[in-house]
Order: C-alpha cells, then sequence, then structure tokens
C-alpha cells in the first residue's frame, strides 16, 4: 500500500464485498500496538440473502499494520465488544436450487433472468421479499426451516424470542432495528420476520465469528477456514482452487465463541502489512453453532494490535479469557504447585514443569481432519510429536469445537520454554496474570 504515517488509531466504517482479497487497498496503516476501532455489520444471514455479494459475510476492510511481514505473526488484543442491534432474526437454513452456482455464499443468480450476483430490492416482508431489481424475481438462495426473531433489552444483557406481530413490525424497519452501519449493503435478515420459537430466553455474551488476517489469495470470507474452504476445491465459480491453494487461508472464519472481549488471538502474517479484519458478531453461540447459524448482531469493537516478529503461523493461536479455559487447563495456583512438588519428592523428582495454557485452533473438511489439523500444527511450533501433543491435551487440557463441521481448538498447559521459543511467552504470562517465582 501507499505509504502513510502510522496511525495510533484506525476507524473502519467501510467493508468488503464479501471477499478478501490481497490486491485491494488497505485501511491505515496502524503503528505497531495501536488500535483499531469498528463498527461491524451483523453477519451470516444478512449477505446470505443478498446476491450482489460473494461471500457470507460482509467484514470489514482490511488494516495494514506497520511492520508485520510475510512470516511475523500478529497479536490481536480484543478489548471490548459491544452489540448495538435492537433486534436480529436467525435460524436453520436450507437452500433452493436454480439460485446459485455451485456454491450459495459465493456464487448466487437470479433463477429467472439468470443475472450473476444480482442487485436486490426489498419488496414487503417475509421470506419471498428479496426481488431481483433486473426481473422482480424472488431470488434469495436461502430461506429459514426453523427460525426466530429476538429482541434485546436495553443493557444487551438478555434477548428474547418474539411472536409473529413483533416480528412483522421489527421486519418493517429492519435496518434501524438491526443498527446496521450505513457502508452495509446488505439486506436485514428480520425483513424474514421468522417466528418458529416464541418466549425463549438467552443470554448475551458476544463475540467475533471472523476475526484474523488477510489470506495470499483471493479467498469469500465466509470460506476463509477449513471446512467452509474445502467447497471451493474443484467449484465451478471463479474462486475454484486446489487443495494446494486451501492451505493459503488464514482461518479467520472460526465462530468460536471464546473469541470474545478480554481474550488474545495469535493471527499468522501471509500478506504485508497482515490486513486486519473482523465481522460475524454474534449475541451468543453455544460450541460448535449446531444449527449452522446465531444471533447476527451489528456492533462496536475496539482491538489492539501487536507484531510478533518470526511467529511463522499456518493459523490462529488463542488466548482465552480464564474462566472460558477447560478445567484441566487452567493455571495452577501457587498452593497446587506446592502439593505436586511434595508428590514429586516422594519419588525423588526435585523439579515440575513450568506450564501456561494455549488453545492451537485447527480448522478441516470435518472434526476428526480438523483435529489432526491443531495438533499438527501444535507440534510443529513447540517442537513435539503429534503423540506428545494428544497425551499433554488428554491430561491437560480438552479438544473444543468452534464450529461444526470442521473448526476446534486444542487447549493444553504448554512448558513455559517452548513459549519463549516461539516469542509469545510474555504474551500468555500477562494474559494469565502468572506468577513464575
Amino acid at each position: 500500500m501507499e505509504q502513510h504515517a502510522a496511525q495510533e488509531t484506525v476507524y473502519v466504517n467501510t467493508f468488503t464485498n464479501g471477499v478478501l482479497d490481497p490486491s485491494q487497498p488497505m485501511l491505515g496503516p496502524v503503528r505497531d500496538g495501536g488500535h483499531i476501532v469498528a463498527n461491524t455489520t451483523p453477519g451470516c444471514w444478512g449477505p446470505m440473502i443478498t446476491p450482489r455479494l460473494r461471500g457470507g459475510h460482509e467484514v470489514t476492510q482490511p488494516v495494514y499494520l506497520e511492520g508485520a511481514e510475510v512470516g511475523d505473526a500478529i497479536a490481536i488484543r480484543i478489548k471490548s465488544i459491544r452489540v448495538t442491534s435492537m433486534a436480529t432474526a436467525s435460524g436453520n437454513d436450507r437452500t433452493i436450487e436454480g439460485r446459485f452456482l455451485g456454491d450459495p455464499f459465493v456464487a448466487a443468480k437470479c433463477p429467472n433472468c439468470g443475472t450473476m450476483h444480482p442487485e436486490t430490492r426489498i419488496e414487503g416482508i417475509g421470506p419471498e421479499a428479496i426481488r431481483c431489481t433486473t426481473c422482480g424475481a424472488d431470488v434469495t438462495p436461502f430461506v429459514f426451516t426453523n427460525a426466530y426473531t429476538m429482541g434485546f433489552d436495553e443493557q444487551h444483557d438478555f434477548g428474547v424470542t418474539l411472536h409473529q406481530e413483533a416480528a412483522e413490525r421489527i421486519a418493517l424497519d429492519g435496518r434501524r432495528y438491526m443498527a446496521t452501519p450505513g457502508g452495509s449493503c446488505q439486506n436485514p435478515i428480520v425483513t424474514f420476520a421468522p417466528h418458529d420459537i416464541v418466549g425463549a430466553i438467552a443470554r448475551v455474551r458476544p463475540f467475533l465469528g471472523q476475526l484474523g488476517t488477510t489470506p495470499s489469495r483471493p479467498f469469500p470470507d465466509s470460506h476463509n477456514a477449513g471446512d467452509f474452504g474445502s467447497f471451493l476445491i474443484g467449484a465451478p465459480h471463479e474462486y475454484a482452487l486446489t487443495a494446494e491453494q486451501l492451505e493459503e487461508r488464514t482461518d479467520g472464519h472460526m465462530d468460536i465463541n471464546r473469541v470474545r472481549e478480554n481474550a488474545v488471538l495469535i493471527c499468522p502474517v501471509k500478506v504485508p502489512g497482515g490486513g486486519v479484519y473482523l465481522g460475524d458478531m454474534h449475541a451468543m453461540q453455544g460450541d460448535g453453532e449446531i444449527a449452522g447459524h446465531t444471533t447476527d448482531v451489528a456492533g462496536i469493537v475496539t482491538l489492539q494490535v501487536h507484531v510478533i516478529k518470526g511467529l511463522r503461523l499456518d493459523g490462529p493461536i488463542l488466548l482465552p479469557v480464564e474462566e472460558d479455559l477447560p478445567y484441566l487447563a487452567r493455571p495452577y495456583t501457587q498452593e497446587e504447585k506446592a502439593r505436586a512438588l511434595q508428590i514429586a519428592r516422594k519419588w525423588g523428582l526435585e523439579q515440575l514443569e513450568d506450564t501456561a495454557p494455549v488453545s492451537f485452533v485447527g480448522t478441516g473438511a470435518n472434526l476428526n481432519d480438523a483435529t489432526t489439523n491443531g495438533m499438527e500444527r501444535a507440534a510443529k511450533l513447540l517442537g513435539m510429536t503429534v503423540p506428545e501433543v494428544m497425551n499433554r491435551a488428554t491430561i491437560t487440557g480438552s479438544i473444543q469445537i468452534g464450529r461444526h463441521p470442521g473448526v476446534v481448538t486444542v487447549t493444553f498447559l504448554v512448558p513455559v520454554d517452548r513459549l519463549e521459543r516461539m516469542g509469545i511467552a510474555q504474551l500468555v504470562v500477562e494474559q494469565y496474570r502468572l506468577n513464575r517465582k
């Protein structure tokens, strides 16, 4: 990108057309240690019913980080996440044949006039409201099988699923209720006014389904991961790639609910400046996102970014907030360490490992592949064998599902000397306030 003076804070309210393309201009640069503040758009469902978008999301325009070179990593501290939507809608999806070329997230087409990525207008409310501006045909490639409209309290502590009358009232003014940013082109999903589930309560705990860095080749944003990305292999549209080219992904689309306020995500740099982007904020989600979708919301996010020189990653590393760690992976207290040392000395062992928790993200076409991918990434970075990673994850950690069908975290207690070799020991120590005396 054209060089300008690095800024302390870069404000973001512009978005991609659904594709992460390293040839497109980035915002910034932001200085090393600086901040990114973004007003994000709602994620999956709005873009899914907006055929002009060429990916399943509408993520922020990437930001160039000063000093980030290919082969480095970027530590992203999530300083705050604030939901701004007053309501949303979501549910399980069904595709409609004849309205896409191979992939409904990437290559929507009008079933009547055949226009690829058609412009649309909204006529009324309900699942037939999205119309091709060229011929007027019903053009959405997705509809719901079971779905709900949810309203939030002013503090965004809870959401409640609403009845038909309320859902239809929200549908008539969808962009306002969803607080869709002005630069967004998506059709608001509340337009469909779903109301299959009424009166359910859900706790709000927002997180980012998309957070990461730009891949080294164009990827539809929703497919920047091993599971959705596998749909691109040999695809009949312009974003088709080979299995080898899929390795150029950065796994920014994780839908891991632990990517929330106060967590740290360490991401690979595969293009100059990294290209930090975000989006697909959700109000809440259980592990797995088993319905395929959850509560897409708009919001305000503040990130702090740091360059880690020479840390070559294939995919992200997550440092969750401590309460999100598996029980077996939580740092030991001083009392626990003292008791463990007593046991060791009974057997003639005078020194124990100094460890800290780390989550390695793995993605693949299915959960088995994703788990293997995460373990192989951990083994490569830590200088261990995969069987050693398997043992450590079994007795000091856990495999947790981010998204079904193929995103996991491999979390376990890692010897701190291995983290020192990687150059992230201090970051981990600070994240968990570890006393290493």
